[in-house]
């Protein structure tokens, strides 16, 4: 119970100073980091923190990795809004009696734009494109029979046209066993860093004074923050029939950059095989319902193979569809 008290304490100690440090709102940069990732947790609504437990965790709580027995690979592909894309790759191993590790990449991606101006409204004949990725290195371990604690650290970029920026970040998670039937509480921290600020040689300006001397100078960008994230959530099994599950899911979350934000969720499981999924995403600017399914098949005696599908409600923006795929062997 000790390291159960000094993990809560510490997490919570974290997220009360960086919170009082960055409350303004819309402030931070790097916003792809906020697209959460795995179909299974976009249909429930995202109330996740509590939830996840499988190779999606090296995003949404590191802790959650803990639920890899063995090894798994995992991939999501998402046709964004604006023609932008998502991939996502992740791969988690279990070492007995030393815990989970797993490696990530997220790669948010889009078509290549062609540059206008004042004097070429119609395009200048150059195109400029835009990307941000992040790679992390994740690792987990189950305390003891109550505590699951997990931390990941990775590398962000982004870049536009000729200019580039870069940090690197620390997600750190927990997730408890609270004794009282099947709840659970998890906890996270995501994209703790320094600043970023963009540099590249679309910033060097040259310039010819009377004399036709020529001066280079260089523009100074300003920094900003990482879409800084505190977790905490909830998840309870009910058991309706021998084969039969509902999960129940509830989350609040606190960004460094908006507003309070909250979910709620569930998921109903027949044989572990097959799965239904809804959720309602809480004060969000044009997020709101979201559901989807689940297939869990198995290709051998010691592999299987999960699909999941969710379909997004974005208001004004639309909606967005997404699929993911993985394996365990």
């Amino acid at each position: 119970m000790k390291k159960i008290s000094l993990i809560l304490v510490l997490m919570l100690f974290i997220f009360g100073s960086v919170s009082a440090e960055f409350s303004k709102v819309g402030s931070s940069g790097a916003q792809f980091l906020k697209i959460g990732v795995g179909s299974k947790y976009q249909a429930v609504g995202e109330a996740t923190v509590a939830f996840v437990d499988d190779a999606y965790a090296m995003y949404w709580n590191p802790a959650g990795l803990v639920g890899v027995t063995e090894q798994q690979t995992v991939f999501t592909n998402v046709n964004y809004l604006l023609d932008i894309k998502l991939n996502y790759f992740g791969f988690a191993k279990h070492f007995e009696d030393v815990g989970v590790f797993g490696i990530s990449a997220t790669v948010l991606s889009m078509d290549d734009l062609e540059i206008t101006n004042f004097e070429n409204q119609n395009g200048t004949g150059e195109f400029y494109s835009a990307s941000s990725y992040t790679i992390g290195l994740s690792y987990a371990k189950q305390l003891n029979a109550k505590v699951a604690f997990g931390a990941t650290l990775k590398y962000v970029g982004e870049t536009i046209h000729h200019l580039n920026s870069s940090s690197i970040a620390f997600d750190f998670g927990t997730v408890l066993e609270t004794g009282f039937n099947s709840l659970r509480m998890g906890m996270s921290i995501s994209n703790m860093g320094p600043k970023m600020s963009f540099s590249g040689s679309d910033l060097i300006f040259s310039s010819i004074d009377d004399n036709g001397v020529i001066t280079t100078s260089e523009k100074k960008a300003s920094t900003y923050e990482l879409p800084l994230i505190f977790r905490i959530g909830f998840a309870y099994d009910v058991n309706l029939t021998d084969k039969s599950i509902m999960t129940l899911l509830s989350e609040f979350k606190h960004p460094n950059d908006n507003t309070e934000q909250g979910a709620i969720g569930g998921q109903y499981g027949y044989d572990n095989k097959y799965f239904l999924r809804g959720g309602y995403k809480i004060n969000y600017d044009e997020e709101g319902l979201s559901f989807g399914g689940g297939l869990n098949t198995s290709l051998g005696e010691e592999s299987s193979m999960f699909i999941d599908y969710a379909w997004q409600d974005f208001g004004r923006l639309s909606t967005t569809q997404r699929f993911s795929i993985g394996f365990t062997f």
